[in-house]
């Protein structure tokens, strides 16, 4: 076997761990934790769908791989949960020794691209990457209204901290922030995310 194809199976085996990390978030019908493989797939197939929604022409190969990677990170760094005042403080040092790591495994030519595609997702500037983010915050607040806003209630989630991470969603998708907004209110109501 030649090293390029070694390399590769080697971080595909390694990505194989990210069916390990479990987010905060439970899968619909009140089920377990979601893992970030889970996760990541979802936000995949609902990039492709709800595709027509996007603010910007988009190519949706480019938005479906930023979803399927964007939290390879997470192998080595860990969640972090989207309210975690604490966690985000040091998110960003431990996802960057962890891109460097994980995504060193590969040839270099695929190491850059997947570097490339991780930092557009992050920086969240070009059309994909705000749709991408959409998906990122639309996915899980899907499964948590599925779920009565339990993940919300345990966390004792207010509406601001909600609506601070749903501007992403609009900055890729009007129309799905005003579904998101819809739930939002919806669970305010409900006493689920604190006013």
């Amino acid at each position: 076997m030649d090293d390029r194809l070694k390399k590769q199976l080697e971080f595909v085996l390694e990505i194989d761990k990210e069916k390990n990390i479990f987010r905060q978030t439970h899968i619909s019908g009140h089920g377990r934790n979601e893992n970030d493989a889970e996760h990541a797939w979802h936000m995949a197939i609902m990039a492709y769908l709800l595709r027509e929604y996007s603010n910007e022409h988009i190519d949706i190969t480019r938005v479906m791989l930023m979803c399927l990677v964007h939290d390879v990170v997470e192998i080595d760094a860990g969640d972090t949960y989207a309210y975690d005042t604490e966690g985000k403080k040091t998110q960003k040092a431990r996802e960057e020794a962890a891109k460097e790591r994980l995504y060193s495994m590969l040839p270099d030519d695929q190491k850059e691209e997947l570097m490339a595609i991780f930092e557009e997702f992050e920086a969240g500037e070009t059309p994909e990457a705000k749709f991408a983010r959409a998906m990122d915050n639309l996915q899980p607040l899907l499964l948590n209204n599925s779920n009565g806003g339990g993940d919300w209630r345990s966390h004792e989630v207010s509406a601001d901290q909600v609506y601070g991470r749903q501007i992403g969603t609009k900055a890729g998708s009007e129309k799905l922030y005003e579904v998101t907004d819809n739930i939002i209110r919806e669970n305010i109501k409900n006493g689920n995310i604190k006013e």
